[in-house]
């Protein structure tokens, strides 16, 4: 099922006197319970095309639907506070919180309805993808960068969204701990029913995923093949 579709989006900046064109009339639907990875080379596009499916910025022409509704009838806030999890490659946690604590702060503003208490949904999901309650009390200084990716992780998902979006999340952490972090992303797939969409740099990454778009940068489109 077709949870999230973009129609004919488009993306430019100004370069001198003219316009560069990044996204050019991209159609692209994404599906529940499936894996994504938009692979291209460096400056091609697809960390612009994942702020504009999260709702960081909003495209020049085109649509992002959400089970067929334009997110900005939805409102872009409400979207990202209550249907999508985003994943950045530099965690960007609440530095001075421990890692429950930056868990249950976005528990804590989503309009999603999470049953029981929430600091034990809170470990109950940093247990999820391994981080044990005694780190979980930890500062987030003082956890290991892939650590600190998994509390990512924990965060994006905590608040039962159906959609997460993920940034290079694998580009710095070494390669056993990535392995780790793709592992967690598979099963949020296909056992959690997740649509997880993630940009990488990394063809040997990308093969462990369900789907790969590539991005062209003659047509400023993707292309996509089936693993």
């Amino acid at each position: 099922m077709t949870i999230l579709e973009t129609k004919d989006l488009t993306f430019t900046y100004p370069d001198g006197d003219s316009r560069k064109i990044i996204l050019n009339d991209v159609n692209v639907g994404f599906e529940i319970g499936k894996f994504y990875t938009i692979l291209g080379p460096s400056g091609s596009g697809k960390t612009t095309f994942l702020s504009l499916i999260a709702a960081l910025d909003t495209p020049e022409k085109g649509e992002i639907l959400l089970n067929g509704e334009n997110i900005g009838k939805i409102g872009l806030e409400k979207f990202r506070r209550d249907h999508i999890g985003i994943i950045f490659q530099s965690y960007n946690l609440i530095p001075y919180m421990n890692a429950l604590e930056n868990v249950m702060v976005a528990m804590s503003i989503t309009d999603n309805k999470i049953d029981g208490d929430l600091k034990q949904n809170a470990l109950r999901v940093l247990e999820s993808v391994g981080i044990d309650g005694t780190k979980a009390t930890r500062r987030i200084n003082r956890l290991s960068g892939g650590e600190q990716q998994r509390v990512a992780i924990a965060r994006a998902i905590s608040t039962n969204v159906e959609i997460i979006v993920a940034d290079e999340p694998t580009g710095n952490l070494d390669g056993k701990t990535s392995e780790t972090i793709i592992e967690i992303f598979k099963e949020l797939a296909h056992k959690q029913k997740k649509c997880v969409i993630m940009v990488t740099h990394s063809e040997k990454i990308a093969q462990q995923s369900d789907v790969i778009l590539k991005l062209n940068t003659d047509i400023q489109n993707f292309e996509a093949h089936t693993n």
